[in-house]
């Protein structure tokens, strides 16, 4: 199955790398004809090479017309989403300055964005309740994400 799984792979790349736009939109039967493979072993790709840790979107209608719409999701996308799902009510300003070093080293955000962002949570920490305070880092985090995706 690994050799199959390779080239079901391998030909879903060549053809997502041939977009402009990081999607394409394919039908399982063309796959299986390329590849002369079962429609289960695209299946089995889909579900275990592009999942969304590791950037893909996958949207799949199966029958007559059916398709298979794969994304690449930019990869701070999903650095942002990852950050995002660790910020809970445990969240300390320790956690807080070592995501902001993360993403000042990555490029993500600026200096001055960083040391807004430290300053809000440190001074709000022990002033507003923990699921308060997750609420609001997560809120700025994703407003940070949205003027991320317009640069």
């Amino acid at each position: 199955m690994s050799n199959i799984a390779d080239l079901i792979e391998s030909y879903i790349l060549q053809r997502l790398a041939a977009q402009q736009n990081r999607n394409i939109i394919l039908k399982r039967a063309d796959i299986a004809n390329a590849i002369e493979c079962a429609p289960s072993q695209i299946s089995y790709v889909l579900n275990t090479r592009f999942t969304s840790d590791k950037g893909f979107v996958v949207e799949s209608r199966r029958g007559l017309g059916g398709f298979i719409k794969i994304a690449r999701l930019p990869l701070q996308d999903l650095v942002y989403s990852n950050l995002i799902d660790k910020i809970d009510e445990n969240t300390t300003v320790d956690d807080l300055h070592h995501m902001l070093s993360y993403m000042l080293r990555n490029g993500m955000i600026e200096n001055r964005e960083a040391a807004l962002l430290f300053q809000t949570f440190n001074n709000i920490y022990n002033k507003i309740s923990p699921s308060d305070r997750a609420e609001l880092l997560k809120a700025l985090f994703i407003t940070l994400a949205d003027f991320a995706e317009e640069e």
